[in-house]
């Protein structure tokens, strides 16, 4: 790939005004390399040119922009292995995750393809008489989006292919930790029939590049995933501007487990929702709500599970949790295992570093048991392979705890029975629930949001990702006389 390390600058790859280094967290020697930092001036001048470009995609007919997205999709589909080779690399997932992760980002593409066709507006008879009305989306403008580490493809594209089907400019600040995939994702976009300088890649910091970004007027909407701290910032500097903003935040997702549940099934899904990625998704099952009628042989069954978990270099054949991403996230869970026992916690497998034949960023998941919702382990977000079960004595119990949060992304319940399974549904003040599924996993053709502190503004995904990446504007239109 020419252009590893650049970044897409007014519709041209550039260098930066520094460099970082981009290392494998599987494997400390293997230098992935450097990539470019962006300076304020470059920020500036690609978004001077995003506004020029906008006006002339928004002019483009539904069909080229449908065959445009059709295209990036069908690309990311077909190199799945290759990119998610690539993703696993820099970030650390098992590699048949990042290679569903690069196909899953095609299919995000594939589908607002077809939405491109889908743009359908609505009419009105006025209640003046002879006044007929049209109401119809347009581009909101140029979108600045700001995506994690953790699923640095799929994000990515969950923001960019609707911001793009939508008549929109882009320009798309990764996280730092994850360039590489960035690249490789913005070289697929800019071969593609689109205005010059219609799609950027601007690499740097937050405090730094993205910062200008949010804080700029020449941006129109800002859509972000991070962390509450962050995502707070971006709204104050956003209202400045009174710039339209979309937060993804933090989450504390929790897995009730019922006394008439599968229990099989439930340390499946635990196991599933609490390590999978190194429980650094946020959808992962951090809080275990587990009915005391079934609390010790759950416990019993996690535990063994977790043990045997293989912890191993990403793309190691058979590795079913790679390391974390990064020393800082190792040093981070840590921290939260000696905070857990201080706590009064019990540490029942896990939680510790790992030596492993590639030096990297690897500990063993750990469950935490004994433990109450009042713990900080059970309050704030970790974002690391560590899991707390808290034992509950009833179904109202168990949703109460479910609910006590400041977050509300995901929650799930496992029980047989159909009433209880309704009334979690009903009652749960999550944005997502499931239901004998894992809190991790969702679809893309449907809203995905939640409440509380873990998201702000319009949902994303499927058709409700119009409602952020437009904007209404409603014609009135006197025919005169016959």
């Amino acid at each position: 790939m020419p252009d590893l390390g650049r970044n897409l600058i007014a519709g041209e790859w550039a260098g930066g005004v520094a460099e970082i280094e981009n290392r494998n967290p599987s494997d400390l020697n293997d230098m992935i390399g450097m990539f470019a930092q962006a300076g304020a001036d470059q920020v500036d001048a690609t978004l001077d040119m995003a506004q020029r470009a906008q006006r002339a995609w928004a002019g483009y007919g539904v069909e080229r922009k449908q065959t445009v997205l059709m295209a990036i999709g069908t690309e990311l589909m077909a190199r799945a292995e290759e990119l998610g080779t690539l993703l696993s690399r820099e970030e650390g997932k098992p590699l048949a995750e990042g290679k569903g992760e690069v196909y899953r980002a095609g299919q995000f593409f594939t589908y607002y393809a077809a939405e491109c066709l889908r743009q359908l507006g609505e009419n009105a008879d006025s209640v003046r008489d002879g006044v007929e009305i049209d109401m119809r989306r347009e581009p909101v403008g140029t979108v600045a989006i700001i995506s994690p580490w953790n699923f640095p493809t799929a994000t990515a594209s969950w923001k960019i292919a609707p911001a793009l089907c939508y008549g929109n400019a882009v320009v798309w600040k990764p996280a730092n930790i994850t360039p590489a995939s960035a690249v490789a994702l913005a070289e697929i976009i800019n071969r593609q029939d689109i205005p010059k300088g219609l799609f950027s890649l601007v690499m740097g910091s937050g405090g730094g590049i993205g910062q200008h970004l949010v804080e700029s007027p020449k941006v129109n909407a800002i859509s972000f995933t991070g962390s509450v701290p962050v995502g707070k910032a971006i709204a104050v500097a956003a209202i400045a501007n009174l710039t339209k903003v979309q937060m993804e935040m933090g989450s504390k997702n929790a897995l009730a487990v019922m006394e008439d549940c599968d229990l099989d099934l439930a340390v499946t899904l635990a196991l599933g929702g609490a390590f999978g990625g190194s429980g650094q998704k946020c959808t992962a099952s951090s809080r275990l709500v587990v009915h005391e009628a079934v609390h010790d042989a759950f416990v019993e069954k996690l535990v063994a599970g977790a043990r045997l978990m293989k912890v191993g270099h990403a793309l190691a054949e058979g590795t079913e949790m790679g390391p974390v991403v990064s020393q800082q996230q190792l040093d981070e869970n840590l921290a939260y295992v000696t905070l857990g026992t201080s706590e009064g916690a019990e540490l029942a497998c896990g939680g510790a570093r790992l030596e492993m034949p590639h030096k990297g960023y690897y500990m063993s998941p750990g469950v935490f048991v004994n433990t109450t919702n009042d713990m900080r382990i059970n309050r704030e977000e970790m974002f690391a392979p560590l899991t707390g079960v808290i034992r509950v004595g009833s179904y109202d119990e168990a949703l109460s705890v479910v609910n006590d949060t400041r977050f509300g992304l995901t929650s799930g319940i496992v029980t047989r029975s159909l009433a209880r399974a309704t009334h979690f549904r009903r009652n749960a003040r999550t944005g997502v629930v499931t239901v004998n599924l894992p809190t991790a996993g969702t679809d893309y053709h449907v809203p995905f949001g939640g409440r509380g502190e873990s998201s702000y503004g319009p949902r994303e995904q499927g058709r409700a990702a119009a409602e952020f990446y437009t904007t209404v504007k409603t014609a009135y239109i006197s025919a005169g006389p016959v």
